[in-house]
């Protein structure tokens, strides 16, 4: 299939577009903007300077992407939003660039990033995220491959959500939440392993084992995170789920949540 170009978007001459890309009525893409093959833009979408987007892209209508940093310390430098391939962006999203001169906001492959979401400066995203509805990441977090986001949650600046972590609808995320488990609430509070999503992404029943081992030492005992780590690194069988889980844990700069909500398997 050719290009296709409404008639009434507007495109920048100093914009490159990919074959099979498809603007849709009223879209504006500004200069310095790189679309990949087979992207689809609906009505209303606006893609702003330098920003660059991978092939095989959904971006619904109204969604606004790689606009300026909202940072107050932002002085209208050039920095940079790089979208990877196959992610579904829906309905009045927004995506900002970086605030530091010559930085990078970045998306992933294949992710889902539902409506009137808002994905600030300075985020990282990896591959195959989901984040709900009305959900917000303020500058500078990271998201791991996997993760999960429930509808209207808020997430505070510089925080890192682990892969394969789920966070339930409307919380309040101000710490860190490690790799594999489900956390809910404001205050946050931990409810035990992603157990469905592990299954879902076939990660070994040894490997499960060793991770529920080592849930048990940071969560379910009175040892602090750094006295956990060590009980882990000399007691739970190092599968890479567990070594991933504990590079995490040395990542961390604002601390894990560690407040008990309960957990749901016992096994």
């Amino acid at each position: 299939m050719a290009r296709v170009i409404h008639p009434t978007a507007v495109v920048s001459a100093k914009a490159e577009l990919g074959e099979d890309v498809i603007v849709g009525p009223y879209s504006i893409i500004g200069d310095d903007v790189v679309i990949g093959d087979g992207t689809e833009l609906g009505p209303h979408v606006v893609i702003e300077q330098f920003t660059t987007m991978g092939r095989r892209n959904r971006v619904h209508s109204g969604a606004v992407i790689g606009s300026p940093s909202q940072d107050l310390k932002f002085k209208g430098d050039r920095s940079y939003l790089v979208i990877g391939d196959d992610n579904i962006i829906r309905e009045y999203v927004t995506i900002n660039r970086a605030t530091v001169p010559e930085a990078v906001t970045r998306l992933g492959d294949g992710n889902a990033i539902l409506a009137y979401c808002h994905i600030a400066h300075d985020c990282i995203l990896g591959n195959n995220i989901t984040i709900s509805n009305v959900s917000t990441l303020a500058g500078h977090c990271e998201v791991e491959d996997y993760a999960g986001l429930g509808g209207y949650v808020g997430v505070h600046q510089f925080v890192k959500i682990g892969s394969m972590a789920f966070v339930g609808g409307w919380s309040k995320v101000v710490k860190d939440v490690p790799p594999y488990v489900k956390v809910e609430g404001s205050p946050l509070a931990v409810y035990g392993l992603n157990t469905v999503g592990l299954e879902r992404r076939n990660v070994s029943l040894e490997s499960r084992r060793a991770l529920r081992k080592a849930y048990n030492f940071l969560f379910r005992s009175e040892l602090n995170v750094s006295q956990a780590v060590e009980i882990i690194r000399k007691e739970t069988e190092q599968t890479a789920e567990v070594v991933k889980l504990l590079d995490f844990l040395g990542r961390s700069t604002r601390g894990i949540c560690k407040n008990s909500g309960g957990d749901e398997e016992r096994g």
